[in-house]
């Protein structure tokens, strides 16, 4: 389970920071950044990969009340075609880190590269299983995410969004073949445009 130990190696506020969205063909990349109150904080907290939808959802508000500062920043698919999946989320730990208050001395920041930041920041390789503030941040750039996906499964019910949230599926990548994309696909996702080049050429053998 994550602990604090990354946090208290630093004399001052520290920040997690994750992501959420990197790997699917539709939607946008979520950026959480939190700094949470080592006297506060909510009990249950890991690495949102290994929690169920419902134990996301139910810590989201608890992290949020009980954090010193907390932001979610959304990169959309338009910018993630424009600027490629490393930049989108290189530019989406800056803005989160950027958008706390009070601003932190230092940033964990899940992965093995870190952003562009005014402050110090420590790269940890698999962080949202080591650190309670990276683990914190991870469960509010999924929940943010996945309610985004939510809404957007009302807006285009065809594609499935609600049960696969813009992943691989293969009902998503049926219905991408059979209705073509949605204004929230990432056109340059090879999954898409292969999609895409294969209807092509279909309908250029059926003529």
């Amino acid at each position: 389970m994550p602990d604090f130990a990354f946090e208290f190696q630093f004399d001052g506020l520290v920040c997690g920071v994750d992501e959420a969205g990197r790997g699917p063909c539709a939607g946008p990349l979520c950026v959480a950044a939190v700094i949470l109150d080592p006297a506060r904080i909510p009990p249950g907290i890991a690495d949102s990969k290994k929690l169920s939808e419902k134990q996301r959802f139910a810590l989201e508000p608890d992290i949020k009340a009980a954090a010193l500062a907390w932001s979610v920043i959304e990169i959309s698919a338009a910018d993630i075609d424009c600027h490629n999946i490393l930049k989108a989320t290189m530019m989406g730990m800056t803005q989160a880190v950027e958008a706390l208050s009070p601003q932190p001395i230092h940033a964990l920041i899940d992965g093995n590269r870190c952003p562009p930041l005014a402050i110090p920041a420590t790269a940890v390789v698999k962080g949202d299983d080591k650190s309670l503030s990276i683990a914190a941040a991870s469960i509010l750039a999924k929940t943010a995410r996945d309610r985004i996906m939510i809404e957007m499964d009302a807006l285009y019910p065809v594609y499935g969004f609600k049960s696969h949230k813009g992943y691989q599926a293969e009902a998503h990548i049926t219905a991408i073949r059979l209705h073509g994309p949605s204004p929230i696909h990432r056109m340059s996702w090879a999954t898409v445009r292969s999609v895409l080049s294969l209807a092509t050429e279909t309908a250029v053998v059926d003529a």
